[in-house]
């Protein structure tokens, strides 16, 4: 697999990072997850199932979780052993706070020059937010994101996918990837500094037109992304589903007016986005509610439209398609995964469904660090190991 060889140490907590480590780990990393006392909170965070939330093993799987309890004394001199063989470091504590127990950047990089050492945080280690606590919706709130994620109250509403917390993922996987490549020649590691407010910003780049043309924020309704293009938009059934148009382009204009006998209303549904576009969506909300969705579907589905029908997450994740794309995996315990998304035609990832229970593999880990047995228990006397 593309990642076979590379360890990896994973401080992180929730979501962004322990992501992007377990997409390593369904590559071929040697994760090493460390944990605190406590353990890792997703553990205990929603539905369960054989003793394993179903957040935590879609977070968790394949790797190694040991116990570290990083404020006791001995804790720095353990990590810093197991960074002395370690590729890439991944954390999410508040900025300063790695520094304040002496296993930050610096100190690591004396022992370990080629160490990747990656930061996820909220708002990235500098900036008047930097301190500042938050998760996914706070962060979508800064960022202005949430401002456009409008209700049918034309109210902010709370988000469907937590996008700050996966665009960091995402984007700090990248940098790794850089940086462990750049390493090949140059022979040193480096530090990112990942921040979720910026990644999400960088998101944007559809969406900035009133922004940097204007100088102004966008009028939500009237914004093609947003439903001001009445082919950019949802539409009730007769039967209280939902489909939704979702590309104006004038051939798919053409082929669903003139399906529906509405071709009048072309020339309107190829202007810009905006109040223009209400005749259209009038026309649209009204043929819509006369079918039921699966009658629209058969309508639908032999012209050529960007289109389609809006599916609860259980009828996507079993549908005809995922099976297709390996999204949903069952383990032989009968527990389900989601697949992998990254498909490689050589040295494809491999899911494994092995999770650990909380400090399941400290004795191992710390036994291949070079720690004889007595030193181990004598680190557990100590209160650093549990």
């Amino acid at each position: 697999m593309k990642l076979q060889g590379l360890r990896v140490l994973d401080l992180s907590q929730f979501l962004p990072g322990p992501h992007l480590t377990m997409m390593m780990a369904d590559h071929g990393a040697n994760v090493i997850k460390i944990e605190p006392p406590q353990g890792e909170p997703v553990r205990n965070v929603g539905l369960s199932e054989n003793g394993h939330s179903v957040w935590f093993r879609n977070t968790h799987r394949h790797k190694r979780c040991i116990v570290l309890n990083l404020k006791a004394p001995q804790a720095r001199d353990v990590f810093l052993k197991l960074a002395c063989d370690a590729d890439v470091i991944v954390e999410a504590f508040r900025p300063g706070v790695v520094d304040r127990l002496g296993i930050g950047y610096e100190d690591v990089r004396a022992v370990n020059p080629r160490i990747v050492y990656c930061a996820i945080s909220a708002f990235g280690q500098v900036g008047p937010l930097a301190h500042k606590a938050a998760h996914d919706m706070a962060v979508q709130a800064e960022a202005g994101l949430l401002s456009v994620n409008l209700g049918a109250d034309g109210q902010p509403a709370i988000p469907g996918v937590p996008a700050s917390d996966m665009a960091a993922s995402l984007m700090a996987l990248s940098g790794i990837l850089m940086a462990l490549f750049r390493r090949e020649t140059s022979g040193l590691g480096d530090y990112i500094d990942m921040s979720m407010y910026d990644a999400l910003l960088a998101w944007t780049p559809n969406v900035m037109g009133p922004v940097f043309a204007e100088e102004r924020a966008p009028v939500v309704k009237d914004e093609r992304s947003w439903g001001g293009s009445s082919f950019n938009a949802i539409y009730a059934c007769a039967d209280d589903r939902h489909l939704a148009l979702a590309g104006g382009e004038p051939k798919f204009v053409k082929a669903l007016l003139t399906a529906l006998e509405g071709q009048a209303l072309i020339p309107i549904a190829l202007q810009p986005p905006g109040a223009a576009h209400e005749p259209v969506r009038a026309f649209l909300r009204e043929r819509f509610a006369q079918k039921t969705l699966a009658q629209w579907q058969a309508l639908l589905d032999p012209l050529d439209l960007a289109w389609a029908p809006v599916r609860s997450l259980h009828e996507a994740i079993n549908s005809a398609h995922a099976a297709a794309r390996g999204l949903r995996i069952e383990q032989p315990n009968g527990q389900a995964h989601l697949g992998l998304p990254i498909k490689f035609r050589y040295e494809p990832g491999q899911l494994n469904g092995h999770l650990d229970a909380l400090g399941a593999s400290t004795q191992e880990v710390l036994q291949e660090a070079g720690y004889t047995p007595a030193q181990i228990e004598s680190l557990r006397s100590a209160g650093v190991l549990s």
